[in-house]
């Protein structure tokens, strides 16, 4: 059995200390004034409140779903058309020399910038976050999935062509398993950026989701929803954070015991 040296002790306990900090300065700041910032025990009180009570005639659980429908939804339509354009891009000069500047002029746009957009023109039904979502996913798929093919080892590919291996062969058994740890870079930008842009998307136009309980707490003054709000989104932000995390230790052991 390997002995844990000081360092990985420390290592352990700093996200501990972390948490207990950022718990303490939340009672010390809420301490002084508890009307504008509720304290602990005050947003638990209301989170079971919350878990009680259906607000606008759905749980608190059901709020989380409908969020995370629209997140997976989009999320798993951007991981297809994402990691496909990106090995096209990389692979084919052509491509990206046709595709490479459109992707240049969207990269330095925030995705919930489409957000006026989107809703002047699908209205705000359910295809428009998802759309949102969509859109805040897919680019960093096709970009990093583009980087990882690029980042491929020439000698890989040399290999491939002593084997007279076809060029599809070489795309599934070469190029994609070599650029996976890069793909799932954009994989974890691109689930953070969908889930933050659902929720402003929720804020702005819907009747359900952990955007709209925000909303609904800032309509009627209940700083204690909002805060509510403000923890599922990031217990759920971590949780989606680290389900990805194994999933890429599952897909890249090696990473793993690099790291």
């Amino acid at each position: 059995m390997e002995k844990k040296t000081a360092k990985d002790i420390i290592f352990s306990i700093l996200p501990v200390v972390s948490i207990a900090f950022l718990f303490a300065l939340w009672v010390y700041v809420s301490g002084k004034n508890p009307d504008f910032f509720p304290t602990p025990a005050m947003t638990i009180e209301r989170l079971n409140d919350l878990i009680k009570f259906p607000v606008s005639r759905i749980s608190v659980f059901g709020h989380i779903w409908a969020s995370l429908q629209r997140v997976l939804i989009a999320f798993g339509i951007a991981i297809i058309t994402g990691i496909s354009l990106g090995l096209a891009m990389g692979w084919n000069k052509y491509v990206h020399a046709f595709l490479g500047p459109i992707f240049e002029i969207l990269r330095p746009i925030p995705p919930i910038a489409w957000i006026p957009l989107v809703i002047l023109w699908f209205g705000v039904g359910e295809f428009p976050k998802i759309l949102l979502v969509f859109i805040g996913s897919f680019i960093p798929i096709v970009l990093n999935t583009f980087t990882g093919v690029k980042m491929v080892e020439p000698i890989y590919l040399n290999v491939g062509k002593v084997m007279k291996a076809s060029t599809l062969l070489k795309l599934m058994h070469i190029v994609l398993p070599a650029s996976v740890p890069a793909i799932f870079a954009g994989l974890k930008a691109a689930l953070s950026s969908g889930w933050m842009v659902v929720v402003a998307a929720e804020m702005i136009a819907s009747r359900s989701g952990v955007g709209f309980l925000i909303t609904r707490g800032s309509e009627s003054y209940d700083i204690a929803l909002i805060l509510c709000g403000m923890i599922i989104i990031g217990i759920v932000g971590a949780v989606l954070s680290v389900i990805l995390t194994y999933v890429e230790r599952w897909l890249c052991p090696w990473r793993a015991e690099q790291k």
